[in-house]
């Protein structure tokens, strides 16, 4: 699916994408895809269409590190695939990713998160 039009007025959104395992984010950094469950879909795609930007930051769970960060480049499709195997993924959207590289949680221990009770972000 085709990109938006830039959107400078609209605010930018950010996400924290959490993965069972480090293999389906080295299969995204290299494809340049990702996946998530039907729960995420309908409010990343949302994000997608109505903000100048959308970025995923992406983290495996117990890792205590975020894996880097990717721009979110096509809204989500119907189309899936079988790199992450029959794990309840949704559809496929493309990512662009601009870090590929390990930050402990502890480099933003000073973010908090207003919608999720003021927690740290991890």
């Amino acid at each position: 699916s085709k990109s938006p039009s830039p959107r400078p007025s609209m605010p930018v959104r950010y996400f924290i994408m959490k993965s069972s395992n480090l293999q389906n984010i080295g299969i995204s950094q290299q494809k340049g895809i990702w996946s998530t469950t039907p729960n995420n879909e309908r409010k990343l795609n949302r994000a997608f269409w109505e903000s100048s930007m959308v970025y995923l930051i992406f983290s495996v769970q117990g890792s205590g590190h975020f894996q880097g960060f990717a721009r979110m480049a096509s809204e989500i499709g119907c189309e899936k695939t079988q790199d992450w195997g029959s794990a309840g993924f949704g559809g496929v959207f493309k990512v662009e990713w601009i870090q590929k590289e390990n930050i402990p949680f502890q480099f933003a221990h000073h973010l908090l998160n207003p919608w999720n009770d003021n927690k740290k972000v991890q």
